[in-house]
């Protein structure tokens, strides 16, 4: 098969597509003919050569990615015969794999991809799309919420959008351009603004008028995050997800003082939040997107350009999740 295998840490340059033995099934698991694999952010940190996070690389070369969907086409000892000619998706979990034509993991990770779905919306909402749904967990939205999304053209704010769009909230989109944020008003959003220029905050209040902002979802962090929270009034929440610019915290008097909360939504919290129960929040997001209520924004490279995936999203040059199509 051909997969794309990181030889040492560096550069996007350093991640070569070449051809290697086909991987074999072990007891329990199955292999999957890859249609669709995601590229993470995180992915282009581990490599760099991030040190201390589970999901680092044991050694070089090793095959990235940890999200896949496509057919079954092998099982090994003690797996079901069932799953054979399957169309699944799986997140590989810490174990990597994913950047190649045939990936193997354990069959208690297989999804079954709805009909109505292909390969690579299922591959965003196995992974995004989860995230999505553990965010969510942190708030009850409806009509009378009036939600800032930040990275609103990205993978997880394209769909935070739409899910606040179907509480009946009212959703302002902040997004890095004139293009992304257009992207951000086709997809439903009442407003969206430029973050990149000075005048969107006043552009926020004058579209807010006497309201206040309810739930600030936050992926930028730095000076953005901080003039978004500025439009919370009491009794808002700051729900981060990310940052890519500094990170923005708050001392406990000055969440006394504006009256709001500030807490990160990811991680372990996330995690804690659903009972540990991660499969669940999978479920839930490949039936939102099953049933139209969501829809994924998916930017597709070849398999064989990985390297041009990771420098599109070191540089914020991507819209919705980055997949790679063998």
């Amino acid at each position: 098969m051909h997969a794309v295998r990181l030889h040492a840490f560096g550069p996007a340059e350093n991640l070569r597509h070449e051809q290697v033995e086909d991987p074999r099934p072990g007891p329990g698991q199955v292999r999957i003919t890859v249609e669709a694999a995601g590229v993470h952010y995180l992915d282009t940190l581990l490599r760099t050569g991030l040190e201390g996070h589970p999901a680092a690389p044991a050694a070089l070369p090793s095959i990235p990615g940890r999200e896949v969907a496509g057919t079954v086409d092998a099982v090994g000892d003690g797996t079901d015969h069932d799953w054979l000619g399957k169309r699944v998706v799986a997140h590989l979990g810490m174990a990597p794999g994913g950047y190649a034509e045939l990936a193997v993991t354990d069959a208690t990770r297989l999804h079954e991809v709805p009909a109505t779905i292909d390969a690579a919306e299922a591959v965003a909402m196995i992974g995004t799309g989860r995230t999505v749904m553990g965010i969510v967990q942190f708030t009850e939205l409806g009509p009378d919420d009036v939600v800032i999304v930040s990275a609103a053209a990205g993978g997880i704010g394209t769909l935070l959008v739409q899910y606040a769009k179907n509480a009946g909230a009212t959703v302002i989109a902040l997004a890095g351009g004139p293009s992304k944020a257009a992207r951000a008003l086709a997809n439903g959003a009442d407003l969206a603004l430029d973050y990149r220029r000075p005048e969107w905050v006043e552009q926020a209040r004058d579209h807010l008028g006497d309201t206040r902002a309810t739930v600030v979802f936050d992926a930028v962090g730095g000076d953005i995050a901080r003039q978004a929270v500025d439009l919370l009034g009491k009794g808002g929440r700051h729900l981060v997800y990310g940052g890519f610019g500094d990170d923005v915290t708050f001392t406990a008097d000055e969440l006394i003082e504006r009256g709001i909360t500030s807490e990160t939504v990811v991680g372990p919290a996330m995690i804690e939040k659903a009972g540990g129960n991660i499969r669940a929040l999978e479920e839930r997001s490949l039936t939102e997107a099953a049933t139209g209520r969501l829809r994924p924004a998916v930017q597709r490279f070849p398999l064989a350009d990985a390297a041009g995936a990771h420098r599109a999203l070191e540089t914020r040059g991507t819209v919705g999740k980055v997949v790679l199509v063998p």
